[in-house]
């Protein structure tokens, strides 16, 4: 989906409306902030404002997803589109996903070998080097931690349990939010609430 393209047609609908950024909002029960954001393709509408919005500025969910109005004749035809594209963004992200996850446990692997190795031939190996493949294992291991945790914070999105909506966690977020597998506890950036929030490969995906 073109979220540069979607953004100029809700705000061209908008427009024809009469509705300011901040009318809409209030219609939507969200910030005018958030309109902003989709209007200059920097977000994009969550699921469960899909039917309001489109109810709203009198389009079609298909249309809103096009970015453009679309004719009887190319309904189903672009419908079919939209459904492939969402289909395809998941399962895009499961194949990111697995790259990264492969990383993580080959550097653990790594650090795990080097430290027994240290460990085991402890008598034969020099101090110098011993502090060597130390060092080389922290840094694996590090590196291959870093990649695999940057991959899980922006690959796909965490799910707020308050409001339901999705958004991908800052840095900082993401390291010092406590989790449970495929849970972690953030503060939403839609609502501002701190729940449970779950991680989804689309913004479509229920699991």
């Amino acid at each position: 989906m073109n979220q540069i393209l979607i953004g100029k047609f809700i705000s061209s609908e908008r427009k024809r409306k009469g509705y300011t950024q901040k009318q809409l909002a209030e219609k939507l029960g969200i910030s005018d902030k958030t309109v902003s954001k989709w209007e200059t393709g920097n977000g994009f509408p969550e699921v469960s404002l899909l039917i309001p919005l489109c109810s709203e500025l009198d389009i079609t969910v298909n249309e809103l997803l096009c970015g453009e109005r679309v004719s009887e004749e190319d309904y189903i035809k672009k419908a079919e589109e939209n459904m492939v594209n969402m289909i395809k963004e998941k399962e895009e992200n499961r194949k990111k996903m697995i790259p990264t996850v492969i990383t993580g446990v080959i550097s653990t692997v790594a650090f795990i070998t080097l430290f027994l190795v240290v460990c085991v031939y402890t008598d034969v190996i020099s101090t110098p080097v011993k502090v060597l493949l130390i060092l080389i294992a922290c840094a694996i291991f590090g590196l291959g931690i870093f990649v695999a945790a940057e991959g899980e914070r922006t690959i796909g999105y965490y799910k707020c349990r308050k409001c339901g909506k999705h958004f991908v966690p800052t840095v900082s977020e993401y390291t010092f939010g406590p989790h449970m597998i495929t849970t972690r506890h953030l503060k939403c950036h839609h609502c501002g609430k701190t729940s449970w929030c779950k991680k989804v490969l689309s913004k479509d995906d229920e699991e």
